[in-house]
């Protein structure tokens, strides 16, 4: 992609860099998901995957590179004839894609962890390139840790890797070090001192752990940066990574000062903001800025009779432009399919027919119990919709009897995709607990409970509140979640969603043995034959 003075291209990375920190992992469905969002946002590349990092990363990237249309999409490798391989290989069905190529040059790095002189990261550095140019006509460079590298070396390898045909030079801030006046003179720096700079685009990937991954980038974006690598709530390694909804609402907001843009739909932020968190099961903080519960809230009386005037008083960016909605009570249980329609893709989203059916139902269930819907409960009954998984086993009844001082009862019915409806009867230390014994023996499933946690998704008493359960199971983790206004449905819930993922993977474990049991069968049958 050719660098446009005034247009800042937004490289996205929740699905690799953002993915690989603890606790953000993410199935390929959902890596789907997140994807086909940020082709709607709006992003220019889609950095899918590590491919070399595992089998199930080589798919990944595969599955997004085959499916989603718009964005470039891209592979991260080592320079490594093997990595860069395999990902050009999981790219190629791509229409446009890039392999991001990466070699550590700082001195803590070439010492502790490469256990390589200069002159070594320089071959690779060129090997790598090359290799990854003839493979592809977009190869982007990262010299890893580039802050904390010697400029003159750093200079010397980003010249090596231009003139082996890299198309894009990304400076990474690999651990957060670096502060804005500093990068900025980097990036100067090497504009003045690499020769053949400016036929390249320049890159910025930022991390947050000394919380200045958007000022860095900024800065850097000042300084002569026309690509941002980002992620969505910036999620990513330790602190995380330079947030993609503040990096480019900054832009958006203060147009007269930067004097640039970028092809972001703003409005598509909020939603996508929310679908990330839902699926990785990372809140966003109350304070987070742009997207946060608090970003638009108004208590302080100075603060609420200035936006009464006027809301550009305390208010620099108006909340639609972002998607997030203003209403609070929206639908309740008289209103019909076509508003609740309306207020669905009001809200983001996009349903088909069938989806729209299981919603509704589901919503006018919860009007019932409810005195009160808000945007939040909406968005809660899509966002478990589409992440629920698919049978087998469904919670036909729950019936809870639980007294002070006393063990909690638990009944439990379930039914199965395959006609059987089991019901099984429990005691345990609190309602949760007991539920938890009765659909182990049901299911004959058994888990290892390694993290609980339940928060509120939407206001007031009866609000709905999400369960985010994590387990062992066979020496792999599960991540499970479910909301409910009942927060003992909302555990049986997602302990069912793993438990049906556990057996969905064993099943599909038996399917693919069958077919090997059958192709060796017919190897010694042809065997035999000869």
């Amino acid at each position: 992609m050719t660098p446009t003075p005034d247009r800042v291209l937004i490289f996205d990375t929740t699905l690799r860099d953002g993915e690989q920190a603890p606790g953000c992992s993410m199935t390929l469905p959902e890596k789907l998901r997140v994807a086909k969002a940020l082709s709607e946002l709006g992003v220019d590349v889609i950095e899918a995957g590590f491919p070399a990092a595992s089998r199930g990363d080589w798919e990944s990237v595969n599955a997004v590179a085959r499916e989603v249309q718009g964005p470039i999409i891209a592979g991260l490798a080592r320079c490594t004839r093997e990595d860069i391989e395999l990902a050009a290989k999981a790219l190629h069905c791509a229409p446009r894609h890039r392999l991001h190529v990466f070699l550590a040059t700082s001195a803590i790095h070439r010492q502790y962890k490469l256990n390589m002189a200069q002159e070594q990261i320089v071959k690779y550095a060129i090997e790598g390139v090359k290799y990854a140019r003839e493979l592809c006509e977009d190869v982007e460079f990262s010299p890893e840790d580039a802050s904390r590298t010697e400029l003159d070396f750093l200079a010397q390898v980003v010249e090596a890797a231009i003139d082996a045909g890299a198309t894009t030079i990304n400076i990474p801030d690999t651990v957060g070090y670096t502060v804005p006046d500093e990068f900025g003179e980097l990036f100067r720096y090497l504009r003045n001192n690499v020769r053949g700079i400016e036929k390249v685009s320049l890159s910025v990937h930022c991390h947050d752990d000394l919380g200045m991954a958007v000022a860095n980038s900024l800065t850097a974006v000042v300084a002569g940066a026309r690509q941002i690598e980002c992620t969505i709530n910036g999620i990513g390694e330790r602190a995380g990574n330079c947030s993609l909804e503040e990096v480019v609402m900054a832009l958006a907001t203060r147009s007269a000062f930067f004097n640039l843009s970028t092809g972001i739909n703003t409005s598509r932020l909020y939603p996508t903001s929310r679908l990330v968190s839902n699926i990785t099961g990372v809140p966003i903080p109350r304070n987070k800025a742009v997207v946060g519960e608090n970003a638009f809230s108004h208590e302080a009386g100075i603060h609420q009779h200035g936006m009464l005037q006027h809301r550009s008083t305390y208010e620099i960016i108006r909340p639609e432009d972002v998607g997030l909605p203003r209403s609070s009570l929206v639908l309740g249980k008289h209103s019909g399919r076509h508003a609740f329609r309306e207020r669905v893709q009001q809200l983001g989203f996009e349903l088909d027919e069938l989806e729209l059916n299981r919603v509704f139902e589901e919503f006018k269930a919860l009007a019932d119990r409810k005195k009160e819907l808000f945007d939040g409960d909406i968005e809660a009954l899509v966002l478990r919709a589409e992440n629920s998984a698919d049978g087998p086993w469904s919670l036909n009844h729950l019936d809870v009897e639980a007294h002070t001082g006393t063990p909690a009862s638990v009944t439990v019915r379930l039914g199965h995709t395959d006609g059987r409806v089991l019901e099984r009867k429990a005691i345990g230390d609190g309602p949760v607990d007991a539920a938890f014994k009765a659909i182990v023996l049901a299911t004959g499933v058994s888990v290892t409970l390694s993290k609980f946690e339940v928060h509120a998704v939407t206001t007031g008493e009866d609000a709905q509140g999400e369960a985010v359960l994590y387990v062992e199971h066979n020496g792999r983790s599960y991540r499970g979640s479910s909301i409910s206004t009942d927060i003992v449905e909302a555990a049986n819930r997602a302990l069912l969603e793993v438990i049906n993922r556990i057996e969905q993977a064993q099943k599909a474990g038996r399917v693919a043995g069958d077919r090997r049991d059958e192709s060796a069968r017919l190897a010694r049958l042809a065997q035999s034959a000869v």
